[in-house]
């Protein structure tokens, strides 16, 4: 299967997750709210680590419990873990295979922390080494570039927020997120012409906050290793303390700007580096006002709260860097010196 067509195949494996798992991520639920965990500490690399962010926002606003984002080294290069009594141990893993990962979740084992691995392969060592396994269902993903597996693993921590704090509406919301996630892959065509306008970019920065703060990381790596992009991604608070000075006339920049809490900082920012820096602004939103102000827009669903929006957020910009990487010539399955499985220690 080619990586545009694993993109494509994103609202199934997200209707399959729902529709398999949500009973089993309540029940893993109901032992973490009896066993009164103080924090989280969650380990992961790569497009996982980028699911990290996502949950530390997540978990954070709407269960309130603090996430802290384990530093793996601390535990197999330093021998230096960090005391994790009290704590729930999260670790996401798409191989579930890296070995620096595998050291956290042994760590939380051995000092009494209950382990919970968010993987697409229940039989490897990371769930073995789990208390508890959410197997995201999304089949067998053979492009290098992860792309329904971090979708899936952001629906799987979506799902593991509602459960923890049941509500109604946010149940029912995240039941339409399949629809909505084929909404996105409807505009395949218009994101593929707004690929060509970026054919000769070779950096970039790609700005996200709050929930979307996940995004931007997501979408600059997806640049990086497939386009060979030098993307950086910052939150619209940080650029402005220093990054913003790179920015000249026709610098690229693209942003994740959905209706919400931190539209207007946002909209804001966008606004004075079109109008005072003149770039090239890129803008993914279900805003008039920010897809105005863009000089290329691609359109999110109106009807998309702004804490699922990172599941729906990325599709189209995975799509852009699909587009981006065929119009450079470049090879979109095998990316020079990557494998699927990174084993780091």
């Amino acid at each position: 299967m080619s990586l545009h067509a694993e993109i494509m195949e994103q609202p199934e494996v997200l209707r399959r997750l729902l529709k398999s798992k949500m009973e089993e991520v309540e029940n893993i639920s109901c032992f973490f709210k009896k066993r009164k965990i103080a924090f989280i500490c969650l380990a992961a690399r790569g497009t996982s680590d980028n699911a990290g962010l996502y949950a530390k926002y997540l978990w954070g606003a709407f269960n309130g419990i603090p996430i802290a984002l384990a530093a793996p080294s601390l535990f197999t290069v330093y021998k230096k873990p960090p005391r994790l009594q009290n704590s729930l141990v999260v670790v996401i893993s798409q191989s579930g295979q890296s070995p620096d990962i595998l050291g956290v979740a042994e760590e939380g084992r051995r000092q009494g922390a209950p382990v919970l691995a968010i993987t697409n392969d229940v039989s490897s060592p990371l769930a073995a080494a789990s208390d508890f396994v959410i197997d995201i269902c999304a089949g067998i993903e053979k492009s290098v570039a992860a792309t329904k597996t971090y979708t899936a693993q952001l629906l799987a921590i979506a799902m593991l927020s509602v459960a923890m704090n049941p509500d109604d509406h946010r149940m029912s919301v995240l039941k339409r997120l399949p629809d909505l996630a084929d909404e996105v892959l409807a505009l395949d065509g218009i994101t593929r012409q707004a690929a060509e306008d970026y054919e000769a970019m070779e950096q970039c920065v790609v700005l996200g906050r709050g929930f979307n703060y996940a995004t931007a990381y997501e979408w600059s790596l997806k640049l990086k290793e497939l386009a060979y992009v030098v993307a950086e991604p910052y939150s619209s608070s940080d650029f402005q303390h220093g990054p913003v000075a790179v920015v000249t006339r026709d610098f690229p920049v693209l942003a994740i700007v959905p209706e919400g809490a931190v539209f207007e900082d946002m909209f804001s920012l966008l606004s004075v580096l079109v109008n005072e820096r003149q770039v090239k602004l890129l803008v993914l939103s279900n805003k008039r006002e920010a897809l105005s102000l863009s000089s290329t827009a691609l359109r999110l669903p109106h009807e998309l709260p702004e804490w699922l929006s990172p599941i729906v957020s990325i599709i189209p910009a995975q799509l852009f860097c699909y587009h981006l990487t065929c119009r450079k010539g470049l090879d979109t399955e095998t990316p020079r010196g990557l494998k699927k499985v990174t084993l780091t220690k």
